[in-house]
């Protein structure tokens, strides 16, 4: 077992250390070059809330998105649902579950299974002939699973690993691929208050779309005869991006905390952007958060034209955890609110149990 923890240690080291050359970092020219960008949106409530600041301190299932190394904080089951309106008035919602589970005599390991899609209702179908539609709808769908396993090296130093499958798919056209997370979590102080993290995520090869959808049949004029045409189309690379945050964890008193954090995102194919946040807990009980993310670069803050993301701006959530009984069980709900431009922000409501 100590063999195959130093050898998660060194594949995790490896994978971050790599990160450099696989970054092409705040490139903002390459801008719609990346295909699977919805491996960008967060699906869950409590690391929204306060604009995914929470890189070097994320628990749980949820650690998937930011740091997968939070994953090894688990010492029990886990089981998470969220729903998200994404983008208001889009039509686009959003519905992630997974659990996670402590493994090992010593409970220092944990894996973890997420599965996440993305759908945008009934889209009516048209053609040269029917540019109004009428002959039917569609339903694009993206789904990625995430499998994780995270452990804990030390006292201080957590680590993880995530292998993701990606599928996007209408009903004629389809792309199927894999991408890599990696990530650490360090935490230090007399009281475990000050933390911090790295995450390598979206890293893999490229994916390219196939099917029948892409040809075209038509036919050859005085023969009669029919032949098929197959469209080339471009295969595209993932939205590779690494996440350096750190917090600090103020005690209030026996039973308050205020946590401030700050994440800073190196993105390959967007401008890099910083996130800051804070979450008042009462009791483990209520937690109340609020953040705000910002663009590198002026004024891409400003005028939409020059950004590259619509997430930009104030958030907040809170949470309320009730126990179940004496055994450690709760369940507790969360929601979140992230301000966009355009559309009318992004709603998240999830659901989780703590056995």
């Amino acid at each position: 077992m100590k063999r195959l923890s130093n050898l998660l240690l060194f594949t995790i080291a490896g994978c971050l250390a790599g990160s450099s050359v696989v970054l092409k970092a705040g490139n903002e020219d390459r801008v719609g070059q990346a295909g699977a960008t919805e491996l960008l949106i967060n699906p869950f409530a409590r690391s929204s809330g306060w604009a995914g600041a929470n890189t070097s301190m994320v628990r749980g299932l949820e650690a998937q998105f930011l740091n997968v190394a939070g994953l090894a904080f688990i010492k029990k089951t886990e089981v998470v649902f969220a729903n998200t309106r994404w983008l208001g008035g889009s039509g686009a919602s959003i519905n992630s579950f997974g659990l996670s589970q402590a493994v090992g005599k010593d409970k220092t390991g944990t894996i973890g299974l997420g599965v996440t899609t993305m759908g945008f209702g009934d889209i009516p179908i048209t053609t040269v002939d029917n540019p109004e539609g009428g002959i039917g709808t569609f339903s694009p769908t993206l789904t990625n699973i995430g499998v994780s396993y995270a452990r804990e090296f030390s006292n201080s130093i957590y680590g993880g690993i995530t292998v993701r499958i990606i599928n996007e798919r209408i009903s004629d056209v389809n792309a199927s691929g894999v991408c890599f997370d990696a990530g650490v979590q360090y935490v230090t102080g007399k009281k475990e208050q000050i933390r911090f993290g790295i995450a390598l995520r979206n890293v893999g090869p490229r994916l390219q779309f196939n099917g029948d959808g892409l040809s075209l049949r038509g036919s050859i004029p005085l023969t009669g005869a029919s032949l098929t045409m197959l469209q080339r189309n471009e295969a595209f690379e993932m939205p590779s991006l690494l996440n350096i945050g750190g917090a600090y964890i103020f005690d209030l008193g026996e039973k308050s905390k205020l946590t401030a954090a700050l994440n800073f995102t190196s993105n390959s194919f967007s401008k890099d952007q910083f996130q800051g946040g804070a979450e008042y807990a009462y009791n483990k009980m209520f937690m109340l958060r609020a953040g705000y993310m910002m663009e590198m670069g002026s004024p891409g803050t400003t005028n939409p034209f020059d950004r590259t993301s619509a997430l930009t701006g104030p958030t907040g959530g809170f949470s309320v955890e009730v126990p179940l009984n004496k055994k450690g069980t709760t369940f507790a709900i969360d929601y979140a609110y992230r301000s966009t431009n355009p559309f009318s922000g992004v709603h998240t409501v999830g659901a989780r149990i703590n056995l």
